[in-house]
């Protein structure tokens, strides 16, 4: 029986993508491993593997379609013997099987109902190994309800086959029928959608008559609205504010720059607050923390964030461990990490996760700002321009210093105020005395 190939989820906020480009075309061979297609995320361009062999018998879904929704069958592969005549001949379920849709819009279908194809794509044992079975021998196990880690494969290499799942269903005990209803309640409680302000077509009457360009939202748009519209209106921050005095880190920089230069190493400040910042997270443990729905997640490394923006949206390429990662060892990684959100190559796994994160609006000279915490940080650093000041010096006279300002936006359900002031007291200091975090 044919197999559908879905439309993978590339990284855990994947809802939907835009089938860039395929990488093979009907009639082609492939085996587990080999590239299909070049899938767009709402972040980036990546490459997507084959897990089993066969030949593409079609291509159901055409190159550059936009808003394919994840687990939505974007081909069909044919096993040994089988023929493009067969697509379609044998409905995965008869229409009797399959109950109506509830009529609520907001109900989540892939969560209550997920595909019949998708959940045995990749079945593993009960130490999380890869169970080898035909495309053919998932499907049958998948509608018959057998448990692959129970059988033993006859085909090449112990790989499982129809023969096999046949025989193991014929000795196996009618599976239980509890099952089925158990959806219907998480389908119910599905939360209902945020509210999204008055809609297009509304909008669009208020400016009858005056010209205007209609721009769509492209995926990164979409998920950048959707995920800030879900941390102001559900996570209670509170802003602490300082002023740092930069003059002992721009004269530390410049000698520390002076003896790197014939390595070809350049400092930033940024650098400096990346460092500064990871330190803080060690010094302060219980900020470096991340909200976990009913729980608080303490993080023993300090992974930080920082916003990288780039055309029509941005990226927070994640620093892991950078408390144990030298000033030019951060700079260099920076700069890589920088370079590639640019050109839309970071994987997924190099801006997920991390506890705390930084906004670095100073090098197009702005002042201060309040930025919004990317969920599920606990916090996130607002970093302004230096710019010298009139100050108050430590014997009472007036001086001239290069001041910088910096807000910490605290998700108070992680942080209380007293916690997050001892953490950007730290970050000051660490800023202010520069030397300090090289020992």
């Amino acid at each position: 029986m044919p197999t559908e190939i879905l439309m993978p989820a590339l990284s855990p906020t994947m809802e939907e993508g835009t089938l860039a480009k395929w990488l093979v075309k009907e009639g082609d061979t492939v085996s587990s491993g080999d590239l299909l297609a070049e899938i767009e995320t709402d972040k980036a361009t990546m490459e997507f593997e084959a897990v089993d062999e066969g030949v593409i018998g079609k291509i159901l879904v055409a190159e550059g379609s936009e808003g394919v929704k994840v687990n939505t069958a974007i081909a069909v592969l044919l096993e040994e013997g089988e023929s493009a005549d067969d697509i379609g001949a044998e409905p995965a379920k008869a229409p009797e099987e399959t109950p109506a849709a509830p009529s609520e819009p907001a109900a989540p279908e892939p969560a209550a109902k997920p595909s019949a194809s998708a959940a045995p794509s990749a079945p593993q044992d009960a130490d999380g190994k890869r169970i080898f079975a035909s495309p053919l021998a998932r499907r049958i196990a998948a509608d018959k309800g057998v448990d692959l880690s129970s059988i033993s494969g006859s085909g090449p290499k112990g790989r499982i086959v129809k023969a096999d799942v046949e025989a193991a269903q014929a000795e196996a005990p009618a599976p239980a029928e509890s099952a089925a209803p158990a959806a219907e309640p998480a389908a119910a409680s599905a939360p209902a959608a945020l509210a999204s302000g008055p809609s297009a077509d509304a909008v669009k009457r208020m400016y009858e008559g005056r010209a205007y360009e209609e721009i769509p939202l492209n995926g990164m748009r979409k998920t950048i609205a959707a995920r800030l519209t879900e941390a102001k209106q559900s996570i209670p921050h509170f802003y602490l504010r300082r002023d740092i005095k930069l003059d002992a880190l721009m004269k530390f920089r410049t000698e520390l720059n002076g003896k790197l230069e014939a390595r070809g190493v350049k400092l930033s400040v940024n650098d400096f607050i990346i460092k500064a910042c990871a330190l803080a997270l060690q010094a302060v443990p219980a900020a470096n923390a991340v909200w976990a729905g009913d729980r608080v997640l303490q993080l023993t490394p300090s992974d930080v964030a920082v916003a990288v923006a780039i055309e029509g949206g941005l990226f927070t390429p994640v620093l892991k461990d950078a408390e144990m990662k030298s000033l030019s060892a951060l700079s260099a990684e920076m700069k890589d990490l920088a370079t590639r959100a640019r050109d839309r190559k970071l994987a997924p796994h190099e801006y997920q996760g991390g506890s705390f994160a930084i906004s670095n609006l100073g090098m197009f000279g702005i002042d201060n700002f309040d930025a919004v915490i990317n969920p599920p940080h606990a916090a996130i650093l607002a970093v302004g321009a230096g710019v010298k000041k009139p100050v108050v010096g430590k014997d009472g006279a007036l001086e001239v210093a290069t001041v910088m300002s910096v807000t910490l936006s605290v998700d108070h359900r992680v942080i209380d105020g007293a916690l997050g002031a001892e953490l950007l007291n730290q970050i000051v200091d660490n800023l202010e005395n520069p030397i300090a975090m090289l020992a």
